[in-house]
């Protein structure tokens, strides 16, 4: 089971959110939060799997609360995902930094929703890739020129293939048809990339990606 705390200060949008995901046989909503504080008190006491986290909420917003959600050692297994009201919000890229998984916009579909919490415990895919992808690159765009990243030295060259295919938003099936390798190996190509490079999820793996220059923003199409 599935267990998912909701983080938003409004509270008809928590509860639309509610009513979907408990319909659903695999997850359930282990708790509500209506500001930053809150989240981070049920974060601590439910160790949900997955938390739905709005950038902008009262005493104490979303992206400091990812922030000491991801670097507390003990809640290292807590995913967080960002919802925001725009797709192209100037927050979302800094909440990446911070260590959220991903990223939605509140009027997402509803089956993208749930498909968003099982693909994000999986491991398995960046959120709206397309969107996030775009994001990346504007920042991207506008840095100087990039810097390697600790740790890219020590990468193989498949890994460092692999990575670069992670920044262009490939999951790991599409990984593996590229490559012509298993999706099990695939996977294990890219928990090994996150382990060697210090980061917590395929998001993180995207942003260095970007940083180091592996990926650039023109090779998006």
């Amino acid at each position: 089971m599935i267990r998912v705390l909701l983080a938003d200060d409004q509270s008809l949008v928590r509860a639309g959110f509610r009513a979907l995901l408990d319909a659903e046989p695999d997850i359930e909503v282990a708790g509500e939060a209506a500001d930053g504080e809150q989240a981070l008190e049920g974060v601590r006491a439910l160790r949900p799997d997955v938390v739905l986290m709005d950038i902008r909420m009262p005493v104490l917003d979303g992206l400091a609360a990812t922030r000491r959600i991801t670097e507390d050692p003990a809640l290292s297994e807590v995913k967080v995902v960002m919802l925001t009201t725009f797709e192209l919000d100037e927050y979302v890229f800094e909440a990446i930094r911070s260590g959220a998984s991903g990223f939605l916009v509140k009027d997402t579909e509803p089956d993208e929703l749930v498909r968003a919490v099982r693909a994000v415990v999986g491991g398995d895919a960046l959120l709206s890739p397309g969107v996030t992808r775009r994001l990346i690159a504007e920042f991207a765009a506008r840095s100087k020129e990039p810097a390697a990243a600790a740790g890219l030295a020590e990468l193989t060259e498949r890994e460092r293939e692999v990575m670069t295919l992670v920044g262009l938003g490939l999951s790991n099936d599409e990984i593996a048809r590229r490559l012509v390798v298993s999706p099990l190996t695939a996977k294990t190509h890219v928990s090994r990339t996150m382990i060697k490079l210090a980061v917590r999820d395929r998001a993180g793996l995207v942003v260095l990606a970007y940083e180091s220059g592996l990926v650039r923003p023109g090779w998006l199409g």
